[in-house]
């Protein structure tokens, strides 16, 4: 007797190989036979019509927090989510000396966006050390497995005090042999890898450069040796050094010593020009070394509107009066003529926050979503496209959009890859055998970025819906989400539908699979509020074997865990 068989599906099954019609059984959690299944089951689910993949993989998430206190991690576990990776870009919550909890709330803050009153009142802070910090979330029952890395920023902390994000004090001999030892005690005790953070948009909430962007190439390099002989450990790096040589020949000095892969987040022009840092990867995995890109399934964006953190409006000396209103008021009040013509000659007087060039220039590329999100819009379809056909000021157009449908329209501006207004870069990087599709930014962002739905918009946009060019076929993207992003990250019990396989199962009715429009909810502790992206489609989400989600619904079911690398 099986406790669970799923009948009927078109099974893809994270290997990349064609989809196929046949069953799942499963035993105690795992896989435990694939194709055509006899005998009976505590549970069948009759998955004719829909598909059925393995529970996405996202290795690029920020839920060091949240996971301290909330057992579902939406809005990931909505999207079929089954295992995150935490402690990305440097930033966590541990190492932390007893007065320093505060300064790591500070510095996720500022870096990733998440409501530092949130934290504060979230974080029970049950720990010191790194070894604690994962025994602390190995306590806590959720839906999902999650995975950490050991944060650059909380280990420069914790060693160097106050002097851990000055741009001209580099750590003493005996503080970098310090730093190297915790960083491998965290391997050692489950940490997936060390991550770190070297570019100069990631800043504390006072505005300073978090710790380790001024580190030296020997610090890195020291600090990534501490993982020599292991046999887990990735080393997770975002960089405006990367179009430069010096950052590549430690990265290969590295790899090549220590055998352990490497993941890039590359975030200067730079690394972009001429293909150089894909050409790098390349030239690497020719030489039998593991430097891996992240790439994203389309372009980061910010949301502007009334219940996002930003709009060309919202630094307006007359809109400060506004900030603290609830969401009707504002619009009530917006609608004022008297207030609208002084918001629109104070906005004809700034310069965009976000993006360089005039207002004018930023609004071509400010497209209100809708309530089906287009994310490859034309240019016409843009603020200023709209205006243009309309004969009206791109400004009063961006004004009167913002307080239609009750205020809750988003409009989304993509920070970068969008000049041809198609996603033609994407198209071509996503296919590169050393890309890694991550940067969902998951429990990040709160105010700004809602890209936590990633694996859907991947799978729907390039699996199904793409009009501006080719898509890419559905085997390619579930591996990509699967047995891709896991193996990179050496869990390598999941992300296939085999026997012998954890039982992360997504059954999805995949022609009726919809993202909708992001919305904000104030749900985090002391009623912060984040942006989310709700989902149809998704019938049922196993993990471990145990039904956790049902058409959108948590069942109830906690089977998530800690994962320890190595172990």
């Amino acid at each position: 007797m099986h406790d669970l068989i799923i009948r009927n599906g078109t099974i893809i099954d994270g290997s990349g190989d064609d989809a196929f019609e046949g069953d799942l059984a499963i035993s105690d959690g795992v896989i435990s036979a694939a194709g055509e299944v006899s005998g009976k089951a505590v549970r069948e689910i009759d998955a004719a019509g829909s598909i059925v993949t393995p529970g996405w993989v996202d290795i690029h998430t920020h839920y060091d927090g949240q996971a301290t206190w909330d057992p579902l991690l939406a809005p990931s576990s909505w999207h079929g989510v089954t295992t995150v990776v935490m402690g990305n870009c440097g930033v966590g919550f541990a190492p932390v000396r007893p007065d320093a909890h505060n300064f790591l709330i500070e510095l996720m803050e500022g870096v990733e966006d998440i409501p530092g009153t949130a934290l504060a009142e979230g974080i029970d802070w049950t720990w010191e050390s790194f070894p604690e910090y994962l025994d602390a979330l190995e306590a806590k029952p959720r839906a999902i497995d999650v995975a950490t890395q050991v944060p650059h920023g909380a280990v420069r902390a914790y060693v160097m005090g106050k002097r851990c994000n000055t741009d001209d004090d580099l750590p003493t001999e005996a503080e970098l042999a310090e730093m190297a030892r915790i960083v491998r005690e965290g391997i050692i005790a489950g940490a997936l890898g060390f991550s770190s953070s070297r570019t100069f948009l990631h800043r504390d909430k006072h505005g300073i450069h978090v710790p380790g962007t001024f580190a030296g190439s020997d610090e890195m390099l020291a600090l990534g040796l501490s993982m020599k002989g292991l046999k887990h450990g990735v080393f997770e790096l975002v960089s405006d050094h990367l179009g430069g040589d010096d950052e590549w020949a430690w990265i290969k000095q590295f790899t090549r010593e220590t055998g352990r892969p490497v993941t890039l987040v590359a975030t200067s022009p730079a690394a972009y020009e001429d293909n150089k840092m894909l050409r790098i990867a390349e030239q690497a995995r020719r030489e039998g070394i593991e430097v891996r890109p992240q790439v994203a399934g389309r372009p980061t964006g910010v949301l502007h509107g009334l219940q996002s953190s930003f709009h060309v409006f919202s630094r307006l000396p007359s809109f400060a009066a506004l900030d603290d209103l609830p969401l009707a008021d504002k619009v009530a009040r917006l609608r004022n003529d008297e207030l609208r013509n002084v918001l629109l000659a104070e906005a004809r007087e700034a310069e965009p926050t976000v993006m360089a060039g005039s207002l004018d220039e930023l609004l071509w590329f400010v497209f209100p979503l809708g309530e089906d999100p287009d994310y490859e819009p034309d240019r016409e379809d843009s603020i200023a496209g709209l205006a243009a056909t309309a004969g009206r000021p791109a400004l009063e157009m961006m004004y009167d959009a913002l307080v239609d449908h009750q205020g809750k329209e988003l409009f989304y501006q993509p920070l970068g890859f969008y000049q041809t207004y198609d996603f033609s870069y994407f198209y071509s990087t996503m296919q590169h055998p050393n890309i890694l599709f991550g940067l969902s930014d998951g429990g990040a962002h709160c105010g700004l970025i809602a890209d936590a739905g990633m694996p859907s918009f991947i799978l729907t946009h390039w699996g199904r819906d793409r009009t501006k060019g080719e898509k890419l076929p559905l085997p390619y993207l579930v591996r990509k989400l699967t047995h891709d992003t896991a193996t990179a990250y050496g869990i390598n019990d999941r992300g296939l539908l085999k026997p012998g396989y954890l039982a992360d199962i997504n059954v999805i009715d995949f022609d009726n699979l919809r993202l909708h429009r992001p919305e904000a909810i104030y749900d985090l502790p002391t009623g912060g509020k984040r942006l989310v992206q709700r989902v149809d489609g998704y019938r049922q989400i196993v993990k471990s074997g145990q039904v956790t989600f049902e058409d959108g619904e948590h069942t109830g079911a906690l089977p998530g865990v800690l994962i320890r690398g190595g172990q």
